[in-house]
């Protein structure tokens, strides 16, 4: 693959909020260090995502040491919320699974809910390490991951990005275009391979962490809501179906599971392994 790299890392605390771009992370069993750790729940217990809430997309987590966070939106102040005392856990049903978490303070409810105008809660994965198994049809025994949608980290690769902006140019929407990489929410980004190498990925190194390329990245209206305005498009899913469908999902990108545990760092050479 020659000279491919690590161009960029994104870690997002809070599910669905913006998150931000350290120049290394710790890699861990589920995930980068502090990943999608916290989740916000309707009063019925069901995760709450950008999926059905666009207008979270607007409001951000700054992590803290210690694993809490720093929460801020539009017409809102700032509110630090600590991690949550060791206790009873809640069942959070994330896409059909429920997981057990601990709820954050009745301020943090009270604030989550006060922005998107909802009854919703605040809750922490206090044990990753045997909260959530991985899909059982793409694990290994004893895999497991944070409240991501399905697998520790997300990669995507800058010259995909291009080749499907060059798509949508000649689509039926081009105004749309082009899209900037945040509308995918990866966890890493890959430069200077041919577009879309990331197909034939088994295994890869980043630096010396290893990764299993468990299975492609299916997507969903996530990526046609503009991350800045939380305004919605058609794009990229319309270029998607035409050109990226494998079988009933839409695909662009590919997820990952550690194989060893370490430091990434912008810059890193990523090699295939496999």
């Amino acid at each position: 693959m020659g000279m491919a790299e690590l161009q960029s890392i994104h870690v997002h605390p809070v599910k669905s909020l913006r998150g931000f771009s350290p120049r290394e992370a710790v890699v861990e069993p589920w995930g980068l260090a502090g990943d999608r750790r916290w989740v916000l729940v309707d009063d019925g217990g069901k995760v709450v995502t950008q999926r059905v809430k666009p207008r979270l997309a607007l409001a951000a987590a700054e992590p803290l040491p210690g694993g809490g966070v720093r929460l801020s939106a539009p017409g809102l102040p700032p509110l630090t919320v600590p991690v949550p005392e060791p206790g009873a856990t809640v069942p959070v049903d994330i896409f059909g699974t429920k997981v057990e978490a601990v709820l954050a303070t009745e301020a943090a409810h009270a604030w989550c809910g006060a922005y998107l105008e909802a009854d919703v809660r605040l809750a922490h994965m206090d044990d990753p390490a045997s909260r959530r198994p991985i899909d059982p049809d793409h694990a290994l025994p004893g895999e497991t991951v944070s409240f991501a949608d399905g697998y520790p980290l997300l990669v995507t690769t800058q010259a995909s990005l291009d080749a499907l902006n060059s798509l949508i140019a000649r689509g039926e929407h081009p105004d749309e275009g082009p899209l900037p990489m945040n509308r995918f929410r990866p966890n890493v980004v890959v430069r200077s391979t041919p577009a879309w190498a990331e197909d034939d990925w088994g295994r890869i190194a980043i630096g010396e962490v290893e990764f299993r390329v468990a299975k492609t990245c299916g997507r969903c209206v996530v990526t046609t809501t503009d991350q800045v305005t939380a305004e919605r498009g058609r794009e990229p899913l319309r270029t998607l179906a035409r050109h990226r469908r494998f079988g009933s999902r839409l695909v662009f990108g590919q997820n990952l599971v550690p194989r060893s545990p370490g430091t990434i760092r912008v810059g890193d050479p990523v090699r295939v392994l496999g």
